[in-house]
């Protein structure tokens, strides 16, 4: 984390002391994102917003990057103070499994989360699949490189034996493969309880389809990838599309104690507490969200909460 204050800022700061008044530091924060395209980005803007809003003084920079596992291996380098972890990538970069084979992120640890996200694995209707397994030898984005989408469709692909045709590349190049009948579909992190904008795009010019995983999918999931559950879409949450049971993993925003003290983490976990309406005027659906409760049901799962964000959050269950 960087820190600097001006003359002016430094003045005030020194009335503050004489007045009585606990002066907040300026800080240029770094926010680590998702893709510009997503709607995941459309969230870490206003949450940059909170941000500044908790402490006046401030300035948060979003970046646009990779998402999940681009974010922790920018958080390994020092290159973004805070970034988006998915549940999964998580618990799997703090225990050196997965990708991060040998190289545990032992100091990696959430300051708040904001909801849980689910895989859409999305086809063209007119492809004829439904099934995950007729994915087998088509072209097909597994998701944004470097996200923690891409890395569960290949881990689960990987145990299921399903070997499509892996086409990578941005959000964009998946729009615009599907659009264009290069790639027959593509999966990526959405929210719960919307519909993904990626997905809403492509709904203006082409039937999609959004496929399920069976029991015994799940199961072998459950089984071999820490930090992962399952989310039903009812029946109609697109157009014709039956009830699926698909992936879901909270989604939080993560530091490492080596990058940010605990007065830090705190003034963040308390802004985005405090100026949530801000968030919520973006994805009303966290109208209904319990930050609080959340990030303590995540630590249930292997989701280790710095110590200064904690100490915000047991303050308002």
């Amino acid at each position: 984390m960087i820190c600097r204050m001006s003359k002016s800022m430094a003045l005030a700061a020194t009335l503050a002391t004489i007045w009585g008044i606990a002066p907040v530091a300026a800080q240029n924060l770094s926010l680590g994102a998702t893709n510009s395209t997503s709607s995941h980005y459309q969230i870490a803007v206003a949450m940059s917003q909170a941000i500044e809003a908790g402490n006046p003084g401030s300035t948060v920079t979003v970046v646009e990057t990779g998402a999940s596992v681009d974010n922790v291996r920018r958080l390994v380098r020092g290159e973004i103070d805070l970034g988006l972890v998915a549940g999964d990538v998580f618990v799997q970069a703090r225990q050196g499994l997965g990708q991060f084979e040998g190289n545990a992120i032992d100091d990696l640890v959430a300051l708040y989360p904001y909801d849980n996200s689910v895989i859409n694995v999305v086809v063209r209707s007119d492809s004829g699949i439904t099934e995950l397994e007729q994915l087998n030898g088509r072209p097909f984005t597994p998701g944004i490189r470097g996200s923690g989408g891409e890395l569960l469709i290949t881990q689960s692909f990987a145990l299921f034996g399903i070997s499509p045709e892996f086409s990578y590349g941005t959000v964009n190049d998946a729009i615009e493969g599907v659009r264009n009948n290069q790639l027959v579909g593509y999966s990526k992190y959405a929210a719960a309880a919307s519909v993904d904008a990626t997905l809403q795009s492509l709904l203006t010019s082409v039937d999609m389809r959004i496929l399920g995983f069976t029991p015994e999918q799940q199961e072998a999931i459950l089984d071999n990838i820490p930090g992962v559950g399952f989310a039903t879409l009812p029946e109609g949450f697109i157009r014709n599309n039956p009830e699926v049971v698909t992936p879901s993993v909270p989604i939080v925003y993560a530091t490492r104690l080596s990058l940010m003290d605990d007065e830090t983490a705190r003034q963040i976990a308390e802004a985005i507490g405090e100026n949530r309406q801000i968030l919520i005027d973006v994805w009303p659906q966290l109208g209904e969200y319990d930050f609080a409760g959340s990030i303590m049901e995540t630590i249930d799962i292997g989701i280790s909460v710095h110590p200064g964000a904690l100490s915000y959050w047991e303050t308002v269950q």
